[in-house]
């Protein structure tokens, strides 16, 4: 195995054992070298996932850029992870992860975690950005079932939660899908919506998909004057 500094996959995992590491730059190290492999060993992704729990953040969000990096080898020991574990921080970092991924193998996780009614602040982020992870899914699977489902839990999303983050952050991705059944879920939330932020964003949203219906008009029209 090839590290950037010749170090065994032992060394690297010792030196992200948060007892082991006495700074944040010994244990960044160790991920940069992890990150450096061509074939990372399934040891040392599985303590790149568990040294998520270091007690240093930024140490959290080197890992998470590297999980991602990563990807999709990554992604099934991430999920795995998730539902292994009772630490919330963990979790937050493993959604961050996954959205930031967008493999369609995290749909149901990621719609299970904006479907969780939860109150604290923290948890209302983590649905956020599971949204948001909801919507890159939705717009690059190759596999329609995955965007109609991402679509239906963003939808419910856009039009029921009190979180008014949520509620942005699900018409950012619906914009993203730009499906017409995602305009027609638009259309619907701006006439409801009370929050001024919320309402502002989703009229964003859809001037870009009707912007984009525009061009794409456009261009069909064009190619049809072409052929005659």
């Amino acid at each position: 195995m090839n590290t950037s500094n010749s170090r065994s996959t032992e060394q690297l995992i010792s030196q992200l054992n948060s007892n082991q590491a006495s700074t944040p730059q010994e244990a960044i190290a160790a991920i940069n070298a992890i990150a450096a492999t061509s074939t990372p060993e399934p040891a040392a992704i599985d303590a790149l996932i568990q040294g998520l729990s270091h007690h240093y953040p930024t140490v959290g969000a080197a890992i998470v850029e590297v999980l991602v990096k990563l990807a999709p080898t990554t992604v099934q020991p991430l999920i795995a992870a998730f539902n292994a574990s009772s630490d919330q921080g963990l979790q937050a970092y493993i959604i961050q992860a996954l959205a930031q991924i967008g493999d369609s193998r995290a749909c149901d996780l990621l719609a299970e975690v904006v479907g969780t009614a939860v109150a604290n602040h923290c948890q209302g982020n983590v649905r956020r950005m599971a949204a948001r992870g909801l919507g890159k899914i939705g717009s690059t699977a190759d596999d329609a079932e995955f965007t109609r489902f991402a679509q239906e839990k963003l939808i419910w999303a856009l039009l029921n939660p009190d979180d008014w983050g949520l509620r942005y952050a699900a018409a950012v991705s619906l914009q993203q899908i730009a499906t017409p059944e995602a305009q027609v879920a638009l259309q619907q939330a701006i006439a409801q919506e009370t929050d001024k932020v919320v309402q502002s964003r989703i009229a964003i949203a859809l001037e870009a998909i009707l912007a984009a219906d525009e061009i794409s008009s456009m261009r069909n029209e064009s190619k049809h004057s072409q052929k005659y």
